[in-house]
Parts: C-alpha cells; sequence; structure tokens
C-alpha cells in the first residue's frame, strides 16, 4: 500500500515540474505572437514566484484543514487549470493573471508533499521524490517542441500539459482513501492542531540558520543554472551551441544526482549527505573558478557541481522532523519552501545587476561567495541542533 501511494506521490510531483520548463522553452513565440518584448517573461516568472512563496507561508494553515492528500489533489488540479488558461490566453495582461493560481498551486503542492514523505518517508524517497520533479521539468520541452515542430502552436503544448495534470489530478482524487489508510485509517490525522504563526517559528533555535542556509543554496542552485550558458559564452568564448549544452547539463546533473543519491542517502544520513554534497559543490566551482585555458575544466565544473547539488535541497527538507521535531515540520517546511522561493527568484537577477560592474567573470565568485554560506549555515545549524538535544 505505502508502494503504490509512493508511486502517486512521485506522480503528483514530477506534474509539478511540467510547467516549470514550458514557459521558457516556448516564450520565443509566444512573445512575438503577443507582441511583448523578451524581458517580459520574468514579469510572469515573478508573479508564479510570488504566489508560490506566499502559497508556502500559508501551507501549515491549508494542510492542517485539508490533508496532505486533498491539498496536492486540488492544487494539481488548479494547476491544471491555470495550464488551461495559458493555453487560451491572447493577450500578455492574461498570461500575468493565469500565473497567479499556478504559483499559489505550485507552491501549496510543493510544502505540501516535502513535508509527507520527511514525515513518512525515509531520506531515499526524498532524493527520489525531488528527481521526479526534474524529470517532468525535462519532459515538458519536448511536448512544447513537438507542438511547435508540428506547428500546432504553443497553445497546444500548454492544452496539452493541462490534459495531462488532469489526469494526475483525477488519480490523485480516486487515490484518496490510501492516505487516510496510511495515516492509520484515521482522515488528515497528522494534520490536528493550531497553525504556527511564522514569528514563532522563527523563534525555535536552529531555524533562522535553516532558513539562511536553504536561501543560499537556491541561490547557487538558480544563479548557476540562469547564467552558465551566458558565461561559457561571453567569458570562456566557449561556442553558443556547446555552451548551451553544458549549461543544460548542470541540470542533468542534479536530475541524475538524486537518482544516485536516493540509493545511499538511507545509510548515509541527511547530515553526511549535506556535507559531502558541499565538498563536491566546492570541487566544481574551483573548477569553473580556475584561471586556465582548459575550456573542458569549466564544462566539467558545472555537470560536478549539479551533482553535488543534487542531495542537498532534500537532505535537508527531509532532516526538518528530526531537527525540530515532527509536530513542527509542516509550518518550518512551508517557511523553507518560501526562502527556497525567494532566493531562487530574486539572487539571478541581482547578479544581472552586478555584472553591469564586475562583468561576467565574476560569476563563480558569486556562486562560491553562496556555497560558503552554505556551508557556514548547516555546520552552525548541526551544532545548534545537537546542543538542543543535550
Amino acid at each position: 500500500m505505502a508502494g503504490l501511494l509512493l508511486a502517486l506521490i512521485y506522480l503528483a510531483f514530477s506534474g509539478i515540474g511540467f510547467p516549470d520548463s514550458l514557459l521558457g522553452s516556448a516564450w520565443p513565440v509566444i512573445h512575438m505572437q503577443l507582441g511583448v518584448d523578451l524581458s517580459y517573461m520574468g514579469i510572469v516568472t515573478m508573479i508564479v514566484a510570488g504566489g508560490t512563496i506566499v502559497a508556502s507561508l500559508m501551507s501549515d494553515r491549508v494542510t492542517r484543514r485539508l490533508g496532505a492528500g486533498l491539498t496536492t489533489a486540488i492544487g494539481v488540479l488548479v494547476a491544471a487549470t491555470a495550464m488551461f488558461g495559458f493555453s487560451m490566453s491572447g493577450a500578455f495582461w492574461m498570461l500575468c493573471l493565469w500565473a497567479i493560481p499556478y504559483g499559489l498551486a505550485g507552491g501549496s503542492i510543493d510544502a505540501a508533499l516535502n513535508n509527507y514523505v520527511a514525515r513518512h518517508f525515509g531520506s531515499r524517497h526524498m532524493s527520489w521524490l525531488h528527481s521526479c520533479w526534474g524529470i517532468g521539468a525535462i519532459i515538458s520541452p519536448y511536448i512544447m517542441g513537438y507542438a511547435l515542430t508540428r506547428e500546432l502552436g504553443w497553445e497546444t503544448g500548454y492544452f496539452n500539459v493541462s490534459m495531462i495534470q488532469v489526469g494526475i489530478a483525477i488519480i490523485l482524487f480516486i487515490s484518496l482513501p490510501l492516505w487516510k489508510k496510511h495515516s492509520g485509517g484515521i482522515p488528515a490525522a497528522e494534520e490536528r492542531g493550531k497553525a504556527m504563526p511564522l514569528s514563532e517559528i522563527l523563534r525555535i533555535r536552529g531555524v533562522p540558520l535553516m532558513l539562511i542556509a536553504f536561501f543560499a543554496y537556491c541561490a547557487v542552485e538558480a544563479t548557476t543554472m540562469h547564467w552558465a550558458s551566458s558565461f561559457l559564452w561571453q567569458y570562456r568564448g566557449i561556442p553558443e551551441d556547446i555552451a548551451a549544452r553544458f549549461g543544460a547539463l548542470f541540470f542533468w546533473g542534479i536530475t541524475a544526482g538524486r537518482l544516485i543519491a536516493g540509493l545511499v542517502a538511507d545509510k548515509a544520513g541527511d547530515r553526511r549527505m549535506v556535507r559531502i554534497s558541499i565538498a563536491i559543490m566546492f570541487t566544481g566551482i574551483i573548477m569553473i573558478l580556475l584561471p586556465v585555458e582548459a575550456d573542458f575544466l569549466s564544462l566539467a565544473g558545472l555537470v560536478i557541481l549539479g551533482l553535488g547539488c543534487a542531495a542537498v535541497y532534500p537532505s535537508v527538507i527531509h532532516a526538518t522532523p528530526s531537527n525540530f521535531g515532527a509536530e513542527n515540520s509542516r509550518a518550518i517546511i512551508g517557511v523553507q519552501m518560501a526562502g527556497a522561493y525567494t532566493g531562487s527568484t530574486f539572487m539571478p537577477p541581482l547578479f544581472g545587476v552586478l555584472t553591469r560592474a564586475t562583468g561576467i567573470s565574476f560569476y563563480p565568485i558569486f556562486i562560491l561567495l553562496f556555497a560558503v554560506v552554505l556551508l557556514i549555515m548547516t555546520e552552525l545549524l548541526n551544532r545548534t541542533v545537537d546542543k538542543s538535544k543535550i
């Protein structure tokens, strides 16, 4: 029974990944058809991120009332509706409108499933959960590419993804009894109690350290993904096609790394996985940073950096119930998600602003600085948690 529920959770989480890479793959066509500037994609993504942050902060209250299963099912259905709305949008303002429910849905699903897996399943399943998101994000550009190459229009790409999500939502609604059985037959047994306010969450020892660590990690991940190709092309002088390909391999490295991490995560433990991952991250960053003419070091460094990033996010989340108590994990994980989206939303644009003064060569140093913050905060968090358990 638990295996079937896990499969459904993986399926739902892959559904989050479908729309996340869809806009970027379709935007070159969308912006011309709607008659807006190429930069307007940033407006849509900021609206989505804003909705996700709000939903993450509200996730404790919502999940306590509805339960993880129903929250996920409704969230996927809302996301499907938003994607259908995208497919029917004939003006830019309509995209912005539909971005709001999509952001809210994504934040609700993300927080609910991360907390549920952290509390009910082993560390390996958390790694595999996040690799499923990557699989969904990898597949969706191919769906959009098929629609565009067949001259069916970007609207068809969004419509197809919407229908896939409708199918996932139907399966989730049908499977709601499985969530109840896995909770001992008591509907939403783990959801009882009063929602914890943000001020109370931040007063828990170690939580501010954990939030800074999470923010720093997401700054590393998002900045690397957004600016890798530009760094390789503009600074290293690598041809655009090769730069784009190896920039994408960072994302593949994260996905593959999470699949591999799941094989050893239970034995290694969350804390050791984070330390090993950070060490691998530093190795990749140093390879990118070395002032040598050999381009293969920078290219390989991106892949290694992706492998290093793979286990940090799922391991930190999975350790939350152990570090702060299962009774607090739902509220804390919601705040984690908000911190994560804040880092991934605002740090890449900040780097873009800084390049006006520093140039693109500052790229590996910017990433290194946040990696150092991540290392310091995670080690301080470990000491704080150990002291609180004495």
